[in-house]
This record gives structure tokens, C-alpha cells and sequence, in this order.
């Protein structure tokens, strides 16, 4: 079963952030805990971190903003 990778809420104020760059490449094997894509949002950068181990697909392209807890891709 996929598991599904969720833009996160950093901050207490927090509503939407961009994928400024994804980290891994959609079809690509990647290892939980491995960074997967950076998130900007409320002036500030982090890279976010793969929740699971498998296969990526990205759903969601850089450079857009996008709502706390859609779903950006999947590890399957």
C-alpha cells in the first residue's frame, strides 16, 4: 500500500507552502528519512523528509504553492 506524502504544517500560522525543488526524482527508490523536496514557506526553507521507503511518484511539480495536507506524491 502507498503512503502518501503530505505538505506539512512547519509553523503555528501556517496554511500553504511551495515546493521550491524537489530532491528525488518521480520513479526513483528512496529510503525513509531521506530529504525529499524543500518547502518554503513563512520566509524560511526546510527539507522535508521522506516518510517511508519504495518507489516515489510526484504528483504535485515545483514551484507551486499549495494547501497544508494535500498530498504531494506517494512512496509505494
Amino acid at each position: 500500500m502507498a503512503t502518501e506524502i503530505l505538505l506539512p504544517k512547519i509553523g503555528f500560522s501556517m496554511t500553504e507552502g511551495e515546493i521550491a525543488e524537489w530532491l528525488a526524482e518521480d520513479g526513483s527508490e528512496v529510503t525513509e528519512g531521506q530529504p525529499l523536496y524543500l518547502l518554503e514557506a513563512d520566509k524560511s526553507a526546510n527539507e522535508v523528509e521522506a516518510p517511508a521507503s519504495g518507489i516515489l511518484r510526484i504528483l504535485a511539480p515545483a514551484g507551486e504553492t499549495y494547501e497544508v495536507g494535500t498530498v504531494l506524491g506517494t512512496i509505494g
